[in-house]
């Protein structure tokens, strides 16, 4: 089977190019790697340009932001697996596609998915926080649980069937997909239990107490445009399993 790997990027001259890295490191055979970038003017252009030759797919272009960028590497995929690693992030090693692969070979799942490291923003080797995801059961949305996005692999075809990224959704828009797929179209998964991805910290929904409230409505908002029931103590069940879920290193 052949897996994209999609990242977008916009201003990333600071990151961009351990991303890049990362996916032209990995061991799998049938790689395709698509970069997505929004029209950069900080020198991300120029790193890429390094690169251009190893890419399947390039584009820059202004866009309506992330998640748009995110549904136009979807469109020129070819791969039978999507996977999105974001321009601030990296695989953890050079055998992590290979072993998402093995996954779905072994299971036939519609997604599969593996934990994640927050790390340092300027040292990517300094871990602050592990997520520790576990595999999926009906009904853990509503307590507060969810697949870490950058390590969540889907199969092209479910995007075809049920639809892209909401990019009316802003930050959350990685959450409604999965609470779409997993919790309303009842799609089969499979869970890795290792650390795929590292990411790093700092993200705009975490960034203080008033985007993580308004990330907490958005998820419940992504309930209800799915006609899926949830109460409304959710808002603040979800940072209380979050809690759990991040399992601090001291």
């Amino acid at each position: 089977m052949k897996i994209s790997i999609i990242t977008t990027t916009y201003n990333s001259s600071r990151t961009v190019e351990e991303t890049i890295k990362s996916v032209l490191s990995q061991s799998y055979f049938d790689l395709e790697f698509i970069i997505v970038d929004g029209g950069s003017t900080d020198g991300t252009l120029d790193i890429i340009d390094r690169y251009k030759s190893r890419f399947s797919r390039f584009s820059s272009e202004k866009d309506e932001g992330m998640y748009d960028a995110m549904n136009k590497g979807i469109k020129l995929a070819t791969g039978d697996i999507i996977g999105i690693l974001n321009s601030d992030d990296v695989y953890v090693n050079n055998d992590i596609l290979n072993i998402v692969m093995e996954k779905f070979e072994e299971t036939n799942a519609d997604c599969v998915w593996g934990d994640l490291e927050i790390v340092d923003k300027k040292d990517i080797n300094k871990v602050v926080r592990s997520w520790k995801s576990g595999p999926y059961k009906e009904g853990s949305f509503q307590r507060g649980w969810h697949p870490p996005h950058p390590g969540f692999f889907v199969k092209k075809e479910l995007y075809d069937r049920h639809g892209l990224f909401r990019t009316d959704m802003l930050t959350w828009a990685d959450y409604e997909l999965q609470l779409r797929l997993l919790e309303k179209h009842k799609i089969s998964s499979a869970y890795i239990s290792q650390t795929l991805v590292r990411m790093r910290d700092g993200g705009k929904s975490n960034k203080s107490i008033w985007w993580q409230m308004k990330a907490n409505f958005g998820c419940y908002k992504a309930f209800k445009i799915n006609n899926l029931k949830v109460s409304l103590f959710f808002i603040f069940k979800k940072p209380l399993y979050k809690l759990w879920q991040f399992k601090r290193l001291f």
